[in-house]
């Protein structure tokens, strides 16, 4: 029977990359001592993978079980979550994602950075983590953004990309069928992290980000497992301050 656990590093060294703003994205490397066991976990249950209903996700995604949200959320815990003014867990999910969707496939909600803030209770916090599981550093790290315009026109623009239809989003903001990757009229680029492979990082989910996805035509070349990641969502209390 194929063997598909995993340990975290116990010694993680966490690297904090700034961003223009002031913030920050903390980045760990060899995070898992096998991550080629979750490769084939993928490949094992790729028919389970679905489009999971009202999620903006740009591509199919499969919940990871108990035993891995708890050890993540462990190592969460541990290392990070005081990193990003957070007291105590309240909720954490993890999932195995892959990116599929050809740029001309995407909704407006899809191609804006976006937040993952939606439904939080902003009295607490919520932080997120990519984990990449792919080879080819070329399908593109994680790009962070600012918006240009005030609250009120950036609260407006979320709105639309999630009301109005690929057509009529492209037609009042002139946005464009693709990955968002570099800065517009309405956002602008304040940091980016490169894939690499058994790399996590961690972020403030308040922030604008996008997957840096340039070479789309790479997505489902049959020749690798594509963009593969784990994406973590850990809500948590504000630290007293």
């Amino acid at each position: 029977m194929q063997n598909f656990s995993v340990k975290f590093n116990p010694r993680p060294q966490v690297v904090r990359v700034p961003l223009e703003t002031g913030q920050s994205v903390f980045v760990v490397d060899d995070v898992l001592d096998h991550p080629e066991r979750l490769v084939g976990l993928a490949q094992a249950v790729q028919a389970e993978f679905v489009q999971v209903p009202g999620n903006a996700f740009p591509g199919h995604q499969l919940r990871m079980d108990v035993a891995f949200s708890a050890q993540l959320d462990d190592f969460f815990r541990l290392h990070i979550r005081s990193l990003l003014d957070s007291r105590r867990s309240l909720q954490m999910v993890s999932r195995l994602s892959r990116v599929t969707l050809a740029p001309g496939q995407l909704d407006a909600r899809q191609r804006i950075c976006h937040r993952d803030s939606a439904g939080v209770d902003p009295h607490n916090t919520i932080s997120a983590s990519v984990l990449y599981l792919f080879d080819d550093v070329s399908l593109g790290g994680t790009v962070f953004f600012a918006p240009r315009g005030n609250p009120h026109e950036t609260q407006t623009l979320v709105h639309d990309a999630n009301a109005l239809d690929s057509a009529q989003f492209a037609g009042k903001y002139g946005w464009p069928a693709s990955y968002m990757t570099q800065s517009n009229m309405y956002f602008k680029v304040i940091g980016r992290v490169p894939a690499k492979r058994n790399r996590i990082i961690f972020y403030d989910g308040n922030i604008f980000h996008s997957s840096d996805i340039s070479q789309p035509e790479k997505l489902n070349a049959s020749d690798n497992v594509g963009r593969l990641t784990i994406n973590g969502f850990f809500t948590c209390t504000r630290r007293a301050t």
